[in-house]
């Protein structure tokens, strides 16, 4: 093993222990009647690879700071738009037509005795932690791939330089490892989908295991983002379909296995994006949940005796996670092009 890699794990897992459990929320306070409240790593692992509707700003050995977010409610007597901020700490917020409270990171409306009142329903369109990642990551890719497209207009014919240099070793990645193979002489209509797939997916689980990236946020550790992501995928390949794919599907041969072959080819139509979505929701989620559960073990034990071989197994795991990063952003690319490229294939 690389000693400097290894050193460099050990300084982020480190300050990623650090980051993590000095917070108001994790702590073991005092509970109702002075006794010690017990630690629960079940709520310190689902707060870090949930949703929320408050950003938190982390630093090592300073108190976490949660800035609030826009909530934006539709009810049954119109829109509601309010700060998270009046939310904390378990309180009430009167709105104009309803009062709103956050159950397990869950805008309810309540009664006017505090009690949710289910027979109201609102419709969450807030500006969650995930919103404001997923637009972080949409601002990035821009100013990356505006950046490097006009290096090579400006540069046209001279060697790449700078984040230019950088970028096109990826891209020439994704165009002759991926695309090529799977899609042929077609590939050039699919790039741009392919680009920004690899680069979406693999910026977010780079920066999801980031110690101090604001928030750390697990946006591919989320199954809502990675289904869309699988729907784009399912209509991009039945919107494409040639002639010969929909006659595989609806006409396979024999005759006689008709009964049989056309419900499990329906089937599978919508097996190949659900196994892209499950895939990746569930290698990234797998992660995060096993390094804070090994963080986890030196508050269960109450005792620094177990940090050491905490700390070394989370270093090994940050390890495996930056591979994961890569590797599932390249898995989600590659086998979208495949799915593509057999919709799309000639008949021989």
């Amino acid at each position: 093993m690389n000693l400097k890699l290894f050193r460099i794990s050990l300084i982020c897992a480190f300050f990623l222990l650090a980051s993590i459990f000095p917070k108001s929320g994790f702590s073991q306070e005092n509970a109702p009647g002075g006794k010690e409240k017990k630690f629960d790593p079940t709520t310190v692992i689902m707060e870090h690879i949930g949703d929320s509707h408050f950003w938190p700003f982390t630093f090592p050995f300073v108190k976490e700071k949660l800035i609030p977010l826009p909530v934006i409610l539709y009810t049954d007597k119109g829109l509601e738009i309010f700060s998270s901020g009046h939310l904390m700490d378990g309180a009430t917020y009167q709105g104009s037509y309803h009062s709103y409270k956050l159950e397990e990171n869950k805008i309810k409306v309540v009664d006017a005795s505090g009690n949710i009142d289910t027979t109201v329903r609102a419709l969450d369109f807030s500006i969650t932690r995930n919103v404001i990642s997923m637009m972080l990551t949409a601002a990035l890719l821009l100013i990356v791939f505006l950046n490097v497209s006009a290096a090579y207009r400006k540069r046209e014919g001279k060697a790449p330089k700078g984040l230019q240099s950088f970028m096109e070793p990826l891209v020439l990645f994704v165009r002759d490892d991926i695309a090529l193979p799977n899609l042929g002489a077609k590939y050039p209509k699919y790039m741009s989908l392919l680009l920004t797939i690899f680069f979406f997916i693999l910026i977010n689980n780079l920066f999801g295991i980031i110690p101090f990236f604001p928030g750390s946020y697990n946006l591919t550790g989320n199954i809502a983002v990675t289904a869309m992501l699988a729907v784009v995928i399912l209509f991009t390949v039945n919107l494409n379909a040639n002639k010969h794919y929909w006659k595989h599907i609806f006409m396979p041969n024999p005759w006689w296995l008709f009964p049989i072959m056309i419900p499990v080819e329906i089937v599978s139509i919508f097996s190949k994006p659900i196994a892209l979505m499950i895939r990746l929701f569930a290698n990234i989620t797998a992660g995060h949940i096993v390094i804070l559960s090994l963080i986890s073990l030196i508050f269960i034990f109450q005792s620094l005796a177990i940090a050491p071989v905490s700390i070394i197994f989370v270093v090994f795991m940050d390890m495996i996670e930056l591979l994961v990063a890569f590797l599932q952003a390249y898995i989600f690319t590659l086998l979208s092009a495949l799915f593509i490229g057999m919709a799309i294939e000639e008949h021989h």
